[in-house]
């Protein structure tokens, strides 16, 4: 009699030997029955509760072959968790002339085994939403009392013995600096490229490093202390890595450059793409392309509300001539000798205002300094109270607000 071994785990926390021992037990029970293994399929980290796996069913594919008659599994509970899977997929087998065995449940092929089948079934499907239900109410309380539930961890933090969050002091000035980068009018393409050069996620599981992944970071309101797991939403429930001010600043740029698609999709850029209204419904106007009957590509300014509403008549105006009239309107302004002043005086008293700024922010940041080294003093003396504790991470939260304002 030939046989196929099918061995699966349900978690990544369990180890290889998991499907090791599954095989081995399965491998000696072939053995005392004159069983003949001829392949082996193994799911892993998959749960029984789903068909959807890959090994699973390459193997119920592989029995209209006929290379086999038997499946073994070290339990039942390793073909399927699911009543309903189990009856389909164990019929399925029976038509292609397979049958199933568990190499440590003695199960009879006579009516007495179709009832203990059955009931093992049944209590494999009741462990698992038993199991299910006090793994939701461990998370809930968890996320009651804002404590990290599992998963990779938030860049930036790091998470203590009692699993609540804290401010990872090597990966928060990061977060930091990516949110005020884009704050100060860099786009996610550049902020990209700038943490690519500098190799920031070399050699770690963050992967950072194009539009999608930075986008999701700079709209995630963990980063202002704003704990959030499923429905449970707690405000300042974590250390915040993000002042408000620069979360919100950067949320408005990000709504902003929602508006303009043409400018970020297209080729062509379009210098005037939410610089430009509408003179009839004054809604804005967007960067369009258009291919001619010769082949040419033309370029175009349009009303929104002609493109999406159909609400709005005017017409479409030539980029190139637009553009050039708008430059020339603005050269024309601008290089006069009273605007040029006026921008010379502006200029300056910046830089006024950005010498009386710095000393003194400077001066509290050695402030902060000298305050926690103090307390790290305090802490290698045996000083280690939870004030203390807290205390250093509220200055070293400052630190990084003032090193990257």
């Amino acid at each position: 009699m030939k046989a196929v071994i099918y061995a699966r785990y349900s978690s990544a926390e369990h180890r290889e030997e998991s499907i090791e021992g599954q095989v081995r037990e399965c491998k000696e029970y072939a053995e005392r029955h004159n069983i003949t293994i001829v392949s082996t399929y193994i799911d892993r980290a998959l749960s029984a509760k789903t068909d959807d796996r890959p090994e699973f069913q390459k193997m119920i594919s592989d029995s209209s072959r006929k290379q086999f008659e038997v499946v073994l599994v070290w339990k039942l509970d390793r073909f399927s968790r699911n009543r309903i899977d189990s009856a389909t997929y164990r019929a399925i087998l029976k038509r292609n002339g397979v049958h199933v065995i568990s190499a440590k449940e003695n199960i009879s092929e006579g009516p007495e085994g179709i009832i203990l089948e059955a009931m093992l079934e049944g209590m494999a499907e009741y462990y698992s939403a038993e199991l299910s239900v006090k793994v939701k109410r461990g998370q809930t309380e968890n996320a009651l009392k804002c404590k990290a539930n599992g998963g990779t961890i938030l860049f930036g933090y790091k998470i203590n013995p009692e699993r609540y969050y804290e401010i990872d002091p090597l990966t928060a000035p990061i977060v930091l600096d990516i949110f005020t980068q884009y704050a100060d009018g860099k786009t996610v393409n550049e902020i990209s490229e700038d943490l690519n050069s500098r190799n920031v996620f070399a050699n770690t599981k963050y992967k950072y490093t194009n539009k999608s992944s930075l986008h999701n970071l700079l709209k995630n309101r963990r980063y202002i202390g704003e704990y959030r797991y499923g429905e449970t939403v707690t405000p300042d429930g974590m250390p915040a890595i993000v002042p408000k001010e620069i979360f919100d600043i950067v949320q408005k740029r990000m709504e902003k450059n929602k508006h303009k698609p043409a400018a970020m999709k297209a080729d062509e850029e379009y210098i005037l793409t939410t610089k430009l209204f509408c003179g009839k419904c004054g809604a804005m106007m967007v960067g369009v392309g258009g291919t001619s009957k010769t082949g040419r590509v033309h370029h175009y300014y349009k009303c929104s509300n002609l493109i999406y509403k159909k609400s709005c008549d005017k017409k479409t105006i030539r980029k190139e001539f637009i553009e050039r009239y708008i430059i020339a309107l603005t050269r024309d302004f601008v290089l006069r000798d009273e605007v040029i002043d006026r921008l010379a005086d502006a200029v300056v008293d910046i830089q006024k205002r950005e010498n009386t700024t710095i000393p003194f922010l400077q001066k509290q940041l050695d402030d902060i300094e000298k305050r926690i080294g103090n307390l790290i003093n305090s802490i290698e003396e045996g000083i280690a109270t939870a004030s203390v504790k807290q205390r250093l991470d509220d200055l070293e939260l400052k630190r990084l607000t003032l090193k990257y304002p």
